[in-house]
């Protein structure tokens, strides 16, 4: 048997964190996200990637505040999860995130910005964040911390 032979019989190998969180999160019923975002394209490539990598089910999404704000009120059933952008086409994810914990008090509300400096996290987490990731760099600890709240009992 040649060196290549015995890697080809050999599993891959996996980062343990995230092997864990998947294998976690699929053991449990979905974990229910409602998704604010204003740009198609990150939107749909979002709940392609929550969907397909954790057990999450986006049962709901809103491009502006005013259209949030009305899911949030009137949802036909309540999520676990609010995944918040800040600067949407119209009104801000700031108005959204002040209102998440009294419109859908179970509900965990984090921050998926461009914008996720020093100051804006203070403010994020000031109204009600319990996380604020950075897009461009963050995107794999929010599905570790999608991943850990699917592990939760709910």
């Amino acid at each position: 048997m040649t060196p290549l032979d015995a890697t080809l019989d050999t599993p891959p190998l996996r980062h343990p964190q995230h092997s864990s969180r998947r294998a976690a999160v699929r053991a449990k019923e979905p974990l229910r996200c409602f998704l604010v975002e204003d740009n198609g394209v990150i939107r749909q490539n979002l709940v392609a990637t929550l969907e397909e990598m954790l057990t999450v089910e986006v049962i709901g999404t809103a491009e502006d505040e005013p259209g949030a704000l009305r899911w949030l009120q009137s949802a036909p059933q309540p999520c676990d999860l609010v995944i918040i952008d800040l600067f949407l086409k119209h009104g801000s994810g700031f108005g959204v995130l002040s209102k998440v914990h009294e419109l859908m008090p179970q509900a965990h509300p984090v921050v998926l910005s461009n914008y996720a400096t020093p100051d804006i996290r203070r403010r994020c987490l000031a109204l009600g964040a319990e996380r604020v990731f950075d897009k461009s760099a963050e995107l794999e600890d929010l599905l570790d911390h999608c991943g850990a709240l699917g592990a939760r009992p709910r």
